[in-house]
């Protein structure tokens, strides 16, 4: 992709006489993730996506009233494919395989769980994806109103902790600066293990090999567990009101 301030020539503002290009809503979020991979949310203005594209800023306005509507349909992007049946399985198996399913697009892109946090996008792939969760517990007999909240608190763990991933994994400012070599970010493992040890806390000692791993995935599929071991108490405790709410 060329650099934000040199637009592909088909593209540029004054690539050729008369009107410039016209705004297309897919080829503008397209361009605002390639930016969000190079540089980061916080680097993501109006302004830049403006030269992106090869248009005036202004003129993005009139299809993203704000920022947090372009977000909106970056987040919405970011979903595609996920809507898509899982396979056939206990309704567990497939609840794990589409939470994974996410994590995955949103790690996908840099700050992808910035983006989608707080959005509220009605699009078909986000729609989709939350059909496609509330029906494979719906169609496992758990009630409505249970599957509802199960599948907020799915997402919202899964975005919560990508959350989380994405900024210990990220580079420290002088990297971003390009000032020499990257300096441990603010979830450096070591700083926790010089805290602690300066300290008299055994319990944390204990548990610092974990605390301090940067094994995502595993930390992922342990929360996810617990969440799916609760739902399973949930689904015994309750399978004849389950039945009792279906229309």
């Amino acid at each position: 992709m060329s650099s934000p301030s040199t637009p592909h020539p088909a593209e540029g503002p004054r690539a050729a006489r008369g009107r410039p290009p016209r705004l297309d809503q897919g080829r503008t979020a397209r361009a605002a993730l390639d930016l969000l991979d190079e540089a980061g949310l916080d680097a993501l203005t109006m302004r830049r996506l403006a030269d992106a594209v090869g248009v005036q800023a202004g003129a993005l306005y009139r299809h993203f009233a704000t920022k947090q509507d372009l977000l909106t349909v970056m987040a919405e992007r970011m979903l595609e494919g996920c809507s898509a049946p899982p396979p056939e399985g206990d309704w567990s198996e497939r609840l794990t395989v589409l939470a994974h399913r996410m994590r995955t697009a949103l790690l996908a892109h840099r700050d992808g769980a910035r983006v989608y946090a707080g959005t509220h996008s009605t699009g078909a792939n986000t729609l989709g994806f939350a059909e496609t969760l509330v029906g494979v517990l719906r169609e496992a007999g758990f009630r409505d109103e249970d599957a509802a909240r199960a599948v907020l608190a799915v997402v919202n763990f899964t975005v919560g902790h990508t959350l989380e991933e994405q900024a210990a994994l990220q580079p420290g400012d002088s990297a971003e600066a390009g000032a020499g070599p990257a300096e441990a970010g603010p979830a450096d493992p070591d700083r926790l293990r010089r805290a602690v040890a300066a300290q008299d806390f055994p319990h944390l000692t204990a548990a610092l090999p974990v605390l301090t791993s940067t094994d995502f995935a595993a930390h992922f599929a342990f929360g996810l567990n617990l969440l799916v071991q609760g739902l399973r108490a949930t689904e015994r405790n309750g399978p004849a009101g389950a039945a009792e709410a279906r229309p």
